[in-house]
């Protein structure tokens, strides 16, 4: 859940777009009223219309500052670990 309890789009940077070590799956949350201008992923990278593709399932190379900062707080489910 992106902020506030809002969904989350995951996206992906089109072939062309950028090279394809960089086409990582984003998180981005999705806005509750009209679309602006350009989306911010939870990575802080601006996505802008026709860049990316809305994926409908988990695949690909996840961006790693996505989840971290779409984990939730606290001391999370491997704290005891090992």
């Amino acid at each position: 859940m992106g902020e506030n309890g809002g969904m989350l789009a995951l996206v992906r940077l089109r072939r062309g777009v950028v090279g394809e070590s960089r086409r990582v799956c984003h998180l981005i949350p999705v806005p509750s009223g009209p679309v602006p201008e350009h989306l911010t992923a939870l990575c802080g990278e601006s996505i802008f219309p026709g860049e990316a593709e809305v994926l409908d399932g988990l695949r690909g190379m996840p961006c790693h500052a996505c989840l971290v900062r779409s984990a939730p707080p606290g001391r999370g489910f491997l704290a005891n670990a090992g």
